[in-house]
């Protein structure tokens, strides 16, 4: 999975890349422009596929794993459990009836 999001990561660099060389070719009137451009496209294709396996592929394993979300040992506890604890010095309903 991580060497999928770094392979996204780098081809969405080297097309952010292309399409500026590609930009700066067309200012120019170079006779690379064309062809860095078509590079440019086919790589923003590919660019799009890579990113949405990785956001899919992410989405699919929260679905089936579910996300775990569990409390850290100094995380404070929850207001309901100190009102049920009851103050000192005080009894509750059932002790009192």
């Amino acid at each position: 999975m991580r060497t999928a999001a770094v392979r996204a990561v780098i081809i969405t660099s080297v097309t952010i890349i292309q399409a500026v060389v590609a930009f700066f070719c067309s200012l120019a009137g170079s006779w690379l422009a064309f062809p860095v451009t078509v590079s440019a496209v086919v790589f923003t294709v590919v660019a799009t596929w890579s990113v949405l396996d990785v956001w899919i592929t992410r989405q699919v394993w929260r679905q089936r794993n579910g996300v775990v979300s569990e409390p850290s040992s100094t995380a404070r506890s929850p207001l309901r459990e100190h009102h049920e604890e009851g103050r000192p010095g005080t009894a509750s309903l059932s002790e009192a009836a």
